[in-house]
Order: C-alpha cells, then structure tokens, then sequence
C-alpha cells in the first residue's frame, strides 16, 4: 500500500469498523473498570512465546489490570492500538482485535472480517485470507511427532539451521522452511485434528463460506510457538504494507482470566512514513442505529449487512458476540440509539428486518434491498 493516510485516518477508521463489527475501543473499558497493577502471571513464560504472543500477552495483562473480565455468555470484543493521541505516530501502527471467552466458531469468522474490512479500507485491497488450523494439545501433539519423524528421515536434503532447530523445536524448524520446495512434503496439521478440533474449523469454514467471505485452505501453515490452539490464519495486502495474522490462544487466556473460554485474536501491522503528532478526534458516542439478532441465520447475515451499511456510510453498532437477546437489548439501552434494526430467524430467512422506533415503539418491516434507502431516510 503506497499509502498517503496520515495515522489519526487508520485510527478513525480502525473505530469506524470496530463499531460496525461489535468491538467496543479498550480504552473505553479500561475507564470503567477498577484499575489495579500487577505483574504477569508466575506461569507464563514470557520470554518462550513468540512476539505476537506477546503483543497479545501484553494486552490480555492491560486488560486484566482494568478489571475487565468475560463473563459467561458475554465475551470481550475489544480492539485496541499503539497510536494513541497526544503521542507521535510509531512507524508501523498496530491494531489488535480480540474476542476474549468467545467459544463460537462465528467469533472467529467476525474477527476475520473486522481485519478484512479494515484492510480494504486502508489499501483498497481487502488481502488475501490464508487459514489453516493446528488443532488443539492433542494434535499438536501428534503434529510434533510426525514432524520430528520428518526432520530424521529427510535430514540429509534440509537446510542445516532446519535440523539443528527441529532439535529443540519441530514447529520452529518447520517454520524455517518456508519457501523451501520441501515445505510442501510436511505433515499438515489438518491430517492429525481431534474429533472437536475438526469440527470446529469445519465450522469455521463453513461460516466463511455462508458470508460469502473469501479464503483460500494453507495446509502447510503453522501457527507460532505454543500459545496458539485451533485455527491460524494471515493476510496481507498485494504490496505488504498491511499484515495481519491470528489465531486462537485458549491456555494463555486462561493464565489471566481464570475459568475463561476458548478466546481469539489478531494483530495487523501498519507501515506508514507518517512521523506527526496524532490530534485527538472525536468519536461518535450515541448511534442512530443498532443492530440485534437473535439466532444463527440473522448473525450470518449481519455480518453481510454490516459491510453493506458501512459502505453506503450509515452508522451502525451491534453486539455480534452476544447470544442473549436481552444482553443485547441492554447493551443497546446504554447507547440510547433512537432506532433498533431488528432481525431474527424469520426476517433472516425472508430476507428482511424490523425497524423500531424506540421512542414510540412503532415498526416497520423493510427488505434488504430497500434497507439503505430507508434508513438514509430517517437518518
């Protein structure tokens, strides 16, 4: 991306999406909670994981020390950032999305088109998305010992570092060989998952492919280090000035918030030459519109919608990773909108939702198609 957006523009529009998608600013939670200051927790070994593990780490302990927590049936979707205003911009700007006790497979797939939609509106691309799982302990740990039988059977035609790494590290090793044609013969991961670990990237990809969301399947991808469980993806924009990659990391979780589900995360990398100051901006605090669903279909389709809404630039929020109907509708209360779009099975299937008027209760059904039109006209 040759781009000309100064940093206080990924910002804003970092919001913009995260809004459309569900995920509150961590700032905004951090001023809520009760702060308090500790260190990281006395089992994590900082110094082992990989550096977007500890990008996430170093989040997850931010998080933690707010006093924010998931809690059953309201997961944390946050998004986060290193630009801040008042500060001078970093050279590359990092943006963090994380669904925080989310267990669903639609967390992911909400996550995946968050960084997506962001990409497309920094580069213009929206970037090609790679997705591979590793499964759980299970099979990472049959994973391991097909990859050390590899790097004893084909030793002789490696790269030395290769066989030297898979040693102390199969999954490093494997790594190394990126680009090498014998990359291609490795074990893939997918060919070793456990019963739940295939069922939940088939779940995965089913949702993908029901939002009509791009991917193309990375057998040989690995995810890094062993904070990462189940599915690994990256993209990144034709030019690679904007990367991302993600994945899920249920133990690290865990090590902060105890008895906290399966969670999921990504991190985008922004290169930008811009040095300046960042300005502070003011952020749109009470939506004309928020979006609640109840059940499968009509989350699928808010996935679409939110793409759709944000285009044709009205502002929407909605609360994806929120089951409940009534958690919705309170979260929805706390921003005082004056509209509720309002789909469930029925308006999903018929391809529909019910616009209310929170003020006079009343309500009108609208199409999909005649949607834009009709809220640009209250808007």
């Amino acid at each position: 991306m040759s781009t000309t957006l100064e940093p206080i523009d990924v910002v804003k529009r970092a919001h913009a999406i995260g809004t459309y998608y569900g995920f509150t600013p961590f700032k905004h939670v951090a001023k809520r909670g009760q702060k308090t200051v500790g260190g990281y927790p006395d089992a994590l070994q900082l110094e082992a994981l990989d550096p977007v593990a500890r990008e996430v780490a170093g989040f997850l302990k931010q998080v933690r020390d707010s006093g924010a927590a998931p809690a059953p049936g309201r997961p944390l979707f946050l998004w986060h950032t290193n630009a801040a205003a008042g500060r001078t911009a970093p050279k590359q700007i990092i943006i963090q999305f994380h669904a925080i006790g989310a267990d669903r497979a639609i967390a992911d797939v909400v996550l995946i088109r968050a960084v997506r939609s962001l990409m497309a509106d920094l580069s213009k691309e929206e970037g090609i998305l790679r997705i591979n799982s590793m499964g759980d302990k299970e099979t990472r740990g049959r994973l391991a010992r097909e990859l050390t039988s590899f790097f004893r059977k084909n030793g002789p035609t490696l790269p030395a570092d290769c066989v030297a790494c898979a040693k102390n590290d199969v999954f490093k090793a494997a790594e190394l060989l990126e680009g090498d044609e014998e990359r291609g013969s490795l074990p893939s991961p997918t060919d070793h998952l456990s019963e739940a670990s295939r069922k939940h990237f088939e779940s995965v990809l089913e949702y993908l492919e029901s939002t009509e969301t791009p991917y193309e399947l990375a057998p040989s991808m690995l995810s890094r280090g062993n904070a990462w469980t189940e599915i690994c993806f990256s993209l990144e924009t034709p030019d690679g000035r904007v990367k991302a990659w993600g994945s899920r990391y249920h133990d690290l979780a865990k090590q902060f918030f105890k008895g906290t589900g399966p969670s999921v995360g990504a991190v985008v990398r922004i290169n930008t030459d811009a040095r300046a100051v960042i300005p502070p901006h003011k952020e749109r605090s009470n939506p004309r519109f928020v979006f609640v669903h109840i059940g499968d279909e009509a989350k699928r389709e808010s996935m679409k919608m939110a793409d759709h809404l944000r285009r044709a630039r009205i502002p929407m929020m909605q609360s994806i990773g929120v089951e409940s109907l009534t958690e919705q509708m309170r979260l929805a209360e706390e921003t005082n909108p004056r509209y509720l779009i309002i789909m469930g099975r029925k308006e999903a299937l018929e391809r529909s939702v019910i616009l209310r008027e929170r003020s006079s209760h009343s309500e009108t059904s609208i199409s999909f198609d005649s949607l834009v039109d009709q809220l640009r006209a209250v808007a």
